[in-house]
């Protein structure tokens, strides 16, 4: 860790204050978000498809609107639409902890998932253009700061939630606040690119703007061939779990087990990121990186493949291992295809945008990779539904390794075509 905080040092304080935010986003949203269905079946008593509605909504305005955040943030500037976000998610996490009626949950959910939507595609976007050639290492060192967030949120949420949910939203809201005021004091004014050129920012319409990014097809193309890391990593949230309670049961014993998988992906990112986009920068060029990576992250399936040709113990160490060490196993080599991928998939869409609209290209690629998760997660639960039924515990993972192969094959079929390298010049459309 500490030679992740000397090589965060060497970047401007621009820099350090995105990596810092980061971090402190993901603990406020994490140390609120993995209690919130408790909250709302238990202390509310809502029913199921009323707690599914509320998170549901969340889920939606955020990636169906991160084109929306990221065409203003190019329009705007990086700086007003990230203290935007972190305003809004102040006032829906605080709202989260006191309103009681569905109208209100729905509208306070919705706020913080809007508010994810305003500042992702701006941090990216900001960070990229303020790390300049070193932008993969920044991406690296991000992806750490993302991950500590992720580790210690729900640490955090756990005690407070303890006491009183309504602390934890208060906590959590705090932290977005001092946030908030933070980047309003600190953080430099950043203008995209493209906006700087314009002069007058109204010359282009939005119109204009989003034409010439559906425009760039071979961000598009890269677009689709990475949907499959989305899909795969969701499985951490998903599969995984399922598969641990499965074997080794809904008591205590899964309960670890699941925490297990989470700290192992977290750890193994805070420890390796840095040191292995070093390696990986060294030794590959981006489009043969990405292909490993997803190639990594379909091979991470096996282990759980072997294990079905096990049987399962009746009790004891046997059932234990069983339940909890290919799982993790299988958690640990999506951390490994995520720290090998990431930073490189970052920096691509920079290079294939040429450096114009960053942030509305960040924001439609969430929400392509947004809709094929929701797609990935309805397939995967369809297979493990049938393969439960059916009596083939294999089908699941024998499908997921084989969309991790398939996207590695786009994404070397798109490197080998020359296709993840902007070309030299560009016709620029014409501006309605």
């Amino acid at each position: 860790m500490k030679s992740v905080l000397t090589q965060a040092r060497s970047y401007d304080r621009s820099v350090q204050l995105l990596l810092l935010n980061q971090f402190t986003i993901n603990l406020g949203f994490y140390m609120l978000m993995p209690y919130l269905a408790q909250h709302l079946s238990g202390a509310l008593g809502l029913a199921g498809w009323l707690v599914g509605l509320v998170l549901g909504v969340r889920n939606f305005s955020q990636q169906g609107m991160f084109l929306i955040g990221g065409t203003l943030a190019d329009r705007l500037g990086y700086k007003p639409l990230i203290v935007a976000g972190c305003v809004l998610r102040t006032v829906g996490f605080a709202a989260l902890g006191y309103v009681d009626s569905v109208p209100a949950l729905l509208a306070a959910s919705a706020a913080t998932g809007f508010a994810g939507a305003l500042f992702n595609p701006a941090v990216r976007a900001y960070l990229a253009a303020d790390a300049g050639e070193r932008r993969v290492e920044a991406f690296a060192l991000f992806n750490v700061f993302y991950q500590a967030g992720i580790l210690l949120g729900p640490l955090v949420g756990m005690a407070l939630t303890g006491i009183d949910f309504k602390i934890t939203c208060l906590v959590s809201a705090g932290i977005f606040a001092v946030l908030s005021a933070v980047q309003i004091r600190s953080l430099p004014v950043r203008r995209a690119e493209a906006v700087s050129r314009m002069g007058d920012r109204t010359k282009e319409t939005v119109r204009a703007q989003w034409r010439r990014v559906l425009a760039n097809r071979p961000f598009l193309l890269f677009s689709a061939a990475m949907i499959g890391a989305y899909v795969l990593s969701f499985q951490v949230y998903l599969a995984l779990p399922l598969e641990v309670r499965r074997v080794g049961g809904d008591g205590e014993f899964g309960t670890v087990a699941v925490a297990l998988l989470f700290a192992a992906s977290g750890l193994a990112t805070i420890a390796g990121q840095t040191k292995l986009t070093a390696w990986c920068k060294e030794n590959l060029v981006p489009g043969q990186a990405l292909a490993w990576g997803l190639a990594t992250m379909g091979a991470a399936f096996l282990p759980l493949l072997a294990a079905t040709a096990l049987p399962v113990p009746e009790g004891g160490v046997g059932r234990w291992a069983l339940a909890a060490v290919p799982p993790t196993l299988a958690a640990l080599l999506l951390a490994l295809g995520t720290m090998i991928t990431y930073p490189f998939e970052m920096d691509t869409i920079v290079r294939l945008c040429r450096g114009r609209l960053v942030a509305t290209h960040y924001g439609l690629y969430n929400t392509i990779c947004g809709i094929g998760i929701t797609l990935g997660n309805l397939l995967t639960g369809a297979a493990l539904d049938t393969a439960r039924a059916a009596g083939m515990s294999a089908l699941p993972w024998i499908a997921l390794s084989a969309l991790g192969l398939a996207c590695a094959a786009a994404l070397h079929g798109l490197h080998r075509t020359g296709r993840l390298v902007a070309p030299a010049s560009e016709a620029q459309p014409a501006t309605a």
